[in-house]
């Protein structure tokens, strides 16, 4: 036997039952009820919001023998549920733009609208959904009718996508009132997704009514769909693992998991646990859409310290206490780093998402505590004997813990690794090192990619054990980082029989060469770290000490 979808059995039938868009339903139902309705709108907003739903109430509303005097149509009577079924009706039309988007389409479109509506007292309404798939020429063939349409013929525009209306018709929209519909919020949706539960026999927690809605990301009938799917497969009452189960969601435990790895910096745990994803059935793009919000969850705690929306009551708890195992910078950062892997859609369209998904879990697992300078200074002068507790005078707390092998960075351990350097070694001669360079980047010791003909050619000034190396920007951006640097630093002390320190600085040499001298986001924190260095001589000592680095 044929069933209805919970989405359309559950359609409103009012003005007043369309969830959210009481901003659109109100001045529409008012307008009906002032007899002020404009002749042509323009419905904007994601799917599955109302736009369909609310277009077709407002020709219920206009064709309804027994509307109410508040504007509201019946939704019973033989008009109102032709309309609202979104069966054959001679005086309300739906089009779909997607296959009917021709110049030809809206010429008999335009045609249609002249005739009179069946009866003295209806109105013809023209719904048309996904406008934007209309051409130029269509558009500009409705233009007329739009500028000087017929007695009672309402035109009424649905779609996702206004800014290619505005790219292909810009008189149309001085024509249309424009209502803009919002995303549904997530416990609007779980209060409708109850609803309809109830009217259905059934009742279920939000253990089971979240996750369909976090799914369903701000549409009521992706809701009512992914709903109706669960019910399909489960008999009587869905429980939360049938949910996951039948959508395929990672559950906020399996989360918590991971970052309990990486909050231990257990890195080889890391490939254990996608192999584990995947031998669960889990999908790794949905993996990766739930890694994004849940450390959006983590970040809104730590910042605001409440709870967080999204993750069902009885495990609040243990989220906010994974969010303070982390800095705000650390969760920032992470956050960055998992938008920036599907920027382009690389992600969705990749071969291989277990790679990238062990990548950037692996980087997490390897990521350097957020420290921040503040704490740093407050560190190194709060215990002027050496052996004082962390502190900066203000209240803040010590910087995070570091990782295992490295001294704590409070006053002491700051002043430990400072004083407790070798001793000077003997000043350079410049002539060697200018020698033993040219040999080390000739056989690429250490050289990065690319970089030899610049770095021969770069400008070297000693003073003791320190090199100030003066090369084009991109020569600065290429081997200024950690790694990079001591690369380059070992190969000169394993000729030079000696440490070496480099410093690079970006020189004139670089305007000879077009397209160099430009300035990005690493070169100015790079100028920025420098600059309080120089204003900081302590701070100078811990950056070269402790390999710091400025993290915005």
């Amino acid at each position: 036997m044929s069933r209805t979808a919970l989405a359309r059995l559950y359609r409103p039938r009012r003005f007043t039952e369309v969830a959210t868009q009481g901003h659109v339903s109100e001045t529409l139902r008012s307008a009906v009820q002032r007899d002020r309705v404009a002749h042509a709108y323009l419905f904007c907003g994601p799917r599955g919001v109302g736009k369909t739903t609310l277009a077709r109430v407002l020709a219920m509303a206009l064709n309804c023998p027994r509307r109410g005097p508040d504007g509201e149509p019946c939704g019973s009577c033989d008009s109102c549920e032709r309309i609202w079924a979104g069966r054959t009706s001679l005086d309300v039309v739906e089009i779909d733009a997607a296959s009917n988007r021709g110049v030809d389409d809206a010429r008999e479109l335009r045609e249609r609208a002249m005739y009179a509506p069946s009866e003295e007292d209806r109105f013809k309404v023209y719904i048309i959904d996904e406008a934007h798939m209309l051409t130029r020429e269509a558009w500009n063939a409705l233009l007329k009718i739009l500028e000087e349409p017929p007695p009672r013929v309402i035109f009424v525009f649905a779609t996702t996508e206004p800014q290619k209306i505005q790219q292909a018709a810009p008189p149309i929209l001085s024509r249309c009132q424009r209502f803009d519909f919002r995303r549904i919020a997530t416990a609007d949706l779980v209060e409708r997704l109850r609803s309809v539960l109830a009217q259905e026999g059934m009742e279920a927690g939000d253990e089971v009514l979240l996750p369909i809605a976090l799914k369903a990301d701000g549409g009521m009938r992706d809701g009512l769909s992914l709903l109706d799917q669960v019910l399909s497969f489960t008999e009587g009452v869905p429980t939360e693992t049938d949910v996951r189960r039948i959508l395929g969601l990672v559950g906020t435990e399996v989360y918590l998991e991971l970052f309990e790895i990486l909050a231990g910096r257990r890195q080889a745990d890391v490939f254990r646990f996608v192999a584990r994803l995947l031998d669960e059935g889990y999908d790794l793009a949905e993996f990766y859409r739930g890694l994004a919000d849940f450390l959006r969850s983590l970040l809104m705690v730590r910042l605001e310290g409440g709870e967080p929306e999204a993750v069902r009551n009885d495990l609040r708890g243990a989220v906010a206490a994974m969010a303070a195992r982390f800095s705000p910078g650390d969760l920032l950062r992470m956050l960055a780093q998992v938008a920036e892997l599907d920027a382009d859609g690389r992600f969705r369209k990749s071969g291989e998402q277990r790679i990238l998904v062990e990548l950037l879990l692996l980087r997490f697992a390897y990521l350097e505590s957020t420290v921040s300078l503040e704490d740093v200074l407050g560190a190194l002068g709060g215990g002027g004997d050496g052996g004082g507790a962390p502190g900066n005078g203000s209240g803040r707390p010590a910087p995070a813990e570091p990782q295992a092998g490295r001294p704590s960075p409070s006053a002491g351990g700051w002043r430990e690794a400072l004083g407790g350097a070798p001793a000077a070694e003997g000043a350079l001669d410049p002539a060697r090192l200018r020698r033993e360079w040219t040999v080390a980047v000739d056989a690429g010791e250490g050289v990065p990619s690319g970089m030899g003909r610049l770095l021969k050619l770069a400008k070297l000034e000693v003073s003791g054990r320190r090199v100030r190396v003066t090369a084009p920007p991109v020569v600065v951006e290429r081997c200024e980082g950690i790694t990079a640097r001591r690369a380059l630093e070992q190969a000169l002390a394993a000729r030079l029989g000696g440490s070496v320190t480099l410093e690079f600085a970006a020189g004139e040499a670089a305007a000879e060469q077009p397209g160099l001298n430009r300035i990005t986001a690493e070169s100015a924190r790079r100028d920025r770290l420098q600059r309080l260095m120089d204003g900081e001589p302590v701070l100078a000592a811990a950056v070269q000490a402790w390999d710091l680095e400025l993290v915005e």
